[in-house]
C-alpha cells in the first residue's frame, strides 16, 4: 500500500511523532495515577477488613456471636483464602460475587473451618473506575491541545523551509534575483536557527552565482562586441583577394568567426533577458516550409494538422532552423519536420542525442566524437523557445535517431 505524498512531508512526520509521544506519556501517566491510587484505596479496604477479622476472631475465642458480616467457612470464600487460612495464616483478597465486589479477610478458626470476613468493596471499586474514565476522557483533550501546538509550532517552521525550497527551485530555473530574505537573518537582535542559517546560505550562493554570471555575461558581450569591427574589416579584405582554394578557405573561417561572434551576442542577450516578444498570427505549416526552404537543406516537411499560432516569427524560424541545421551536421537523413497541432518535431536517422543533452539539454561549445560546430545551436534554440514561452525537448527514438519536439504554448 502506498502512502499519499503528504504522509512523508515533515508536518506530517511531526505530527504523528508528537502525537505518538502524547499517547505514550499520557498512558504512562495514567498508570501510575492508577496503580497509585488503587494501593492506596486496596490498603485502607484491606485494613479495614482485617481489622473486622480481628473482632470476628476476639468474639470467636470469647465464646460470642459473630458479627453479621463474619462467619466459619461461609458461601463465596475464595478457595485460594480458605486454603490459606486453613494454613494458619491470615490474608485478604478481592473477589467478585455476582457482580457485586466484596473485600474478603480470612483465619484460621480450628483445624477444619476459616473464619472470614466480607466488606462491601463497592464504593472502592466506582472510585477506581471513575479515576480511569477521569484519566482517559482528560488525557484526550490533553493529547489535542499538545498537537494543535506542536503542529503550529512546526508548521511554522514547515512554512519557512518551504519558503526556502521554492527560492532555491526559482534559482534552478534562472531567476538569479530570488532569495528567501528570512526575518531572523535580517534582524541580528533575534536568535538564528537553522532555517535561518540554511535561508542566509542560500541567498549568499545565490548573490555569488548571479555575480560569477553576470561577470561571464558581461565578457562574453564584451568579446563579442569587440570581435565584430574587426571581422567585418576582415571579411571586407577577404572578399578582395583573387579567386582560388586560399581564398575560400579564409572566406570561409571568416564566415564561421563571424556566425560565431553573432551567436555569442545572441546567447549574450539571452542571458540578459532583455530579449521581447513582437507577435502576430502565423500558420505553423507554411513557417515551418519557408524554415526548410531557407535553410537550402533535404528535409521532408510532414503538416499531420495544420494550424495558426499567436507568435514570434523571427524567433520561431531560429529556433526550427537550428534544429534542422544540428539535425543535418549531426545526424544523418533523411530528416523530417513534422507539424501535428502546436507541436512541431525535427527528427534525423543518426545516432541520436549524446546522454547528457538528453538529460540535462545542450552546453555551450560541448560536441560529442569531434563533430563540427561550438555546441551553440541548441543552446540558442532553448533560449529563443523559453522567450516564445515554448517547451523544447530532446529523446532519442527508439529505433534510432534524434528527436527534438518544440510544444508552442
Amino acid at each position: 500500500m502506498r502512502l499519499p505524498h503528504w504522509a512523508g512531508t515533515l508536518a506530517a512526520k511531526s505530527a504523528a511523532f508528537i502525537t505518538v509521544m502524547c499517547c505514550a506519556l499520557a498512558a504512562l501517566l495514567g498508570v501510575l495515577v492508577h496503580v497509585s491510587v488503587t494501593d492506596q484505596t486496596v490498603a485502607e479496604a484491606r485494613e479495614q477488613a482485617l481489622a473486622r477479622l480481628a473482632e470476628a476472631t476476639a468474639a470467636y475465642q470469647a465464646g460470642a456471636a459473630l458479627p453479621r458480616d463474619a462467619g466459619l467457612d461461609p458461601f463465596g470464600l475464595p478457595a485460594r483464602l480458605r486454603a490459606l487460612a486453613l494454613a494458619g495464616d491470615r490474608g485478604t483478597m478481592v473477589a467478585q460475587d455476582d457482580g457485586h465486589p466484596w473485600m474478603w479477610a480470612a483465619g484460621p478458626a480450628d483445624r477444619h473451618r476459616a473464619l472470614a470476613v466480607a466488606v462491601d468493596y463497592t464504593e472502592q471499586a466506582r472510585t477506581i473506575a471513575g479515576l480511569d474514565r477521569s484519566i482517559l476522557w482528560s488525557s484526550v483533550p490533553a493529547i489535542g491541545v499538545t498537537l494543535l501546538v506542536g503542529a503550529f509550532a512546526v508548521t511554522r517552521v514547515t512554512r519557512r523551509l518551504h519558503g526556502t525550497a521554492l527560492v532555491a527551485r526559482r534559482i534552478s530555473a534562472g531567476d538569479l534575483d530570488a532569495r528567501v530574505h528570512d526575518p531572523r537573518t535580517e534582524d541580528p537582535t533575534r536568535s538564528q536557527d537553522e532555517v535561518a542559517a540554511v535561508a542566509a546560505a542560500l541567498d549568499g550562493m545565490a548573490a555569488s552565482l548571479q555575480g560569477k554570471l553576470l561577470s561571464e555575461q558581461r565578457f562574453t558581450a564584451d568579446v563579442a562586441h569587440e570581435l565584430r569591427t574587426p571581422l567585418t574589416g576582415l571579411h571586407a579584405a577577404a572578399e578582395l583577394l583573387p579567386p582560388g582554394r586560399p581564398t575560400e578557405l579564409v572566406r570561409d573561417r571568416v564566415a564561421a568567426l563571424r556566425t560565431l561572434t553573432e551567436d555569442l551576442l545572441e546567447i549574450s542577450r539571452l542571458d540578459a533577458g532583455r530579449e521581447r516578444l513582437e507577435s502576430d498570427a502565423e500558420a505553423l505549416g507554411t513557417l515551418a516550409e519557408r524554415v526548410v526552404r531557407a535553410s537550402g537543406t533535404e528535409t521532408e516537411v510532414k503538416v499531420v494538422r495544420d494550424v495558426w499560432v499567436e507568435t514570434d516569427r523571427r524567433r520561431l524560424e531560429r529556433v526550427l532552423g537550428n534544429l534542422v541545421a544540428n539535425a543535418h551536421r549531426h545526424g544523418r537523413g533523411p530528416v523530417v519536420l513534422t507539424v501535428e497541432g502546436k507541436e512541431v518535431t525535427v527528427r534525423d536517422h543518426g545516432d541520436g542525442y549524446p546522454e547528457y543533452l538528453v538529460a540535462h539539454g545542450p552546453q555551450r561549445f560541448r560536441t560529442e566524437g569531434g563533430a563540427k560546430g561550438h555546441g551553440l545551436g541548441l543552446t540558442i534554440a532553448v533560449g529563443q523557445a523559453e522567450v516564445l514561452g515554448a517547451r523544447l525537448s530532446f529523446a532519442n527514438a527508439v529505433d534510432g535517431g534524434a528527436v527534438a519536439t518544440l510544444t508552442l504554448p
